[in-house]
């Protein structure tokens, strides 16, 4: 990866878990967690986009993208939480 490109994927991943914590309200981690998320969440929504065939174009369907699996991740890792 390019260093540029590196830099749009962590900002549009702290974007997108700033963004899936004001949604998951009373799931998320704190900023610091929820900006974390987003970074892996932003992985894990370009996963499933193309698992389901779904192609995302430009800036906005990035960050569409990671804030799903931003809030796919809050969403399983609360589920984790709440067992222990």
């Amino acid at each position: 990866m390019e260093p540029i490109t590196t830099l749009w994927f962590l900002l549009i991943g702290l974007v997108a878990g700033w963004v899936a914590g004001r949604i998951m309200k009373g799931r998320g981690f704190g900023l610091v967690g929820n900006l974390i998320v987003g970074v892996i969440g932003a992985l894990l929504g370009g996963f499933l986009f193309s698992l389901l065939g779904i192609k995302t174009v430009g800036l906005a369907g990035m960050l569409i993208s990671a804030v799903v699996g931003a809030i796919v991740l809050i969403w399983l890792l609360s589920l984790i939480k709440a067992k222990k």
